[in-house]
């Protein structure tokens, strides 16, 4: 059950928010790229904006405490628009920061690839990203966000005249003049073309075009009211700010109302609610933890399965000893007659004498015989974790865990990413700027140089205290121009921080393009050349 997005239930549900939402505190927003979910955490409450394509829908929850990996934003909201004829929201925020003043956070509407986006600044450098994106309109941090083109349909104004309208539908057959409507009109989608232009007028009556264009002129003037409905439309149930000609629909109070019916519908139907209360990292933990005590289950069940039975191997070890004179010097197969008068083929390690292969043979029998008495219990009390660990996740999911308990719940032998003690050191420690940048810092003079010339590229951004002995840093960048001086002012920061310097009140710091970097022949470890730098004083 999935939301069609169009450019008119866009503009509606953004003065609807836009009426909600002014002055509202912001505290902080949570973006979990698993779930694809969007959490604005306000004082007064929760805007949780699922933007997966099965579930894009916005609805307000209970007022949520922010989670340490929450990215913490005091800002108040100053209005919430959309570009006209667009499947973008913007939430319009001012940062109580000092210095940040304009910020945005953006929410992309767009066929399947749903999005949002945090940016700072006139330019709308992204800051944060929900899913990162290449192509024409990337969206990676530290960038500017580039909105898409402006809309060239008509009548965005609402100002079509039905002559226009007319002389656009008539020579077009009737099956084909939605498609014509959505390619040319401002305000149309596939799902309330069809509906105004009504059987009749795909058959060409011309005065069914008269009340289609009626019908699209009420809705897309610019002071047009909403009169929200859950529609019953082809793909199910679809929140829209007014009913169409020819569908079923239920009134709402607001678009809102109804986008809070249709995740109601989708819970019914076994989709799982948002877990706002446990954040996506502790969440990602507690399932890690459910698969690892699935595998140790998995890992129990197999051993006992496949142990070797007892008895066997205690005859074969009592048939050595009894065949001793049998079995020549050095030999890994032999045949010996059994108790019985068959023959019986005995695999040996020929290092070993008939006597030590025979006590190999019961020493595998004990292993077995121990399995069989202590792995039953071992893989009752792994199903019990296992079950208990399930039971967790599944309060998580539905939102009746709370974060303390979540963490309480987490195994201590449970390790999200475990160390192996075999990982080599990398040459660098990373550090992440506010603006979602990374950053390079060495670990010392021989790292300095692998850091510098085999860990970065030619037009990344690298500093190093002036004069003083200290650690190369490299800011991660690919934009053209200079990155954001907020970020490059947190990587000289590190600069100074990690160079002998570290004490002084003012550590001046160079910097420049990487390619700018050279290494004289010759020149001791962590020693180069800079060219065309500049300085900054932290």
């Amino acid at each position: 059950m999935s939301i069609r997005w169009d450019s008119l239930l866009v503009r509606h549900l953004a003065v609807e928010l836009d009426r909600a939402l002014v002055g509202s505190r912001l505290r902080a927003i949570r973006l979990d790229a698993r779930s694809r979910d969007l959490a604005l955490l306000f004082r007064e409450r929760t805007l949780l904006w699922r933007l997966h394509p099965d579930r894009g829908s916005p609805e307000f929850r209970e007022v949520l405490d922010p989670e340490p990996t929450d990215l913490r934003l005091k800002a108040r909201v100053r209005g919430v628009t959309a570009p006209p004829d667009e499947r973008i929201v913007l939430l319009l925020l001012e940062s109580a920061k000092r210095g940040v003043g304009r910020m945005e956070i953006v929410v992309e509407l767009m066929g399947n690839q749903l999005n949002a986006l945090v940016t700072e600044g006139a330019e709308r450098r992204i800051r944060h990203v929900l899913r990162t994106r290449a192509g024409r309109r990337p969206a990676t941090p530290g960038i500017p966000y580039v909105l898409p083109t402006p809309t060239s349909r008509l009548g965005v104004d609402g100002d079509l005249s039905l002559g226009e309208w007319v002389d656009m539908l008539a020579p077009i057959a009737g099956p084909d003049r939605p498609a014509e409507l959505v390619r040319r009109v401002a305000w149309t989608s596939p799902f309330n073309a069809s509906a105004w232009l009504g059987t009749a007028a795909r058959e060409g009556d011309p005065e069914s075009l008269s009340e289609a264009h009626t019908e699209w002129q009420a809705a897309a003037a610019p002071d047009a009211s909403a009169a929200p409905h859950l529609i019953n439309g082809p793909a199910g149930p679809q929140p829209y700010p007014i009913p169409l000609p020819g569908l079923e629909g239920t009134p709402h109070d607001s678009l809102l109302s109804a986008f809070a019916a249709c995740a109601r519908m989708r819970t019914e139907e076994g989709d799982a609610p948002a877990a706002l209360a446990v954040g996506p990292d502790l969440l990602a933990l507690l399932q890690d933890a459910e698969k690892q005590l699935a595998k140790r289950v998995v890992r129990l069940q197999a051993e006992y399965e496949s142990r070797e039975p007892p008895g066997p191997l205690r005859a074969i070890g009592d048939l050595i000893l009894a065949r001793y004179a049998d079995i020549p010097g050095g030999a890994s197969v032999v045949t010996l007659e059994d108790f019985a008068g068959g023959e019986v083929v005995v695999e040996l390690d020929p290092k070993l004498a008939p006597h030590d292969n025979a006590a190999a043979y019961y020493a595998r029998a004990g292993r077995s015989e121990r399995a069989a008495a202590r792995l039953p219990g071992l893989i009752d009390e792994a199903v019990a974790a296992r079950d208990r660990m399930s039971d967790v996740v599944r309060r998580a999911v539905a939102g009746e865990l709370d974060a303390d308990a979540a963490r309480n719940a987490v195994p201590r032998t449970i390790r999200r990413t475990p160390k192996t003690g075999n990982e080599p050191t990398r040459p660098y420690r990373t550090f992440r700027s506010s603006g979602g940048l990374e950053i390079r810092v060495g670990r010392g003079a021989r790292h300095n140089d692998v850091l510098t010339f085999k860990h970065s590229n030619p037009n990344d951004i690298w500093l190093h205290a002036r004069h003083v002995g200290g650690a190369h840093v490299v800011l991660r960048w690919s934009s053209p121009g200079n990155p954001p001086s907020r970020d490059l002012e947190e990587a000289g920061a590190l600069a100074a921080l990690h160079s002998k310097a570290r004490t002084s009140a003012s550590v001046p710091v160079d910097w420049t393009l990487r390619k700018y970097v050279r290494k004289p022949r010759g020149a001791a470890p962590g020693s180069v050349v800079i060219h065309s730098f500049y300085n900054i004083f932290k």
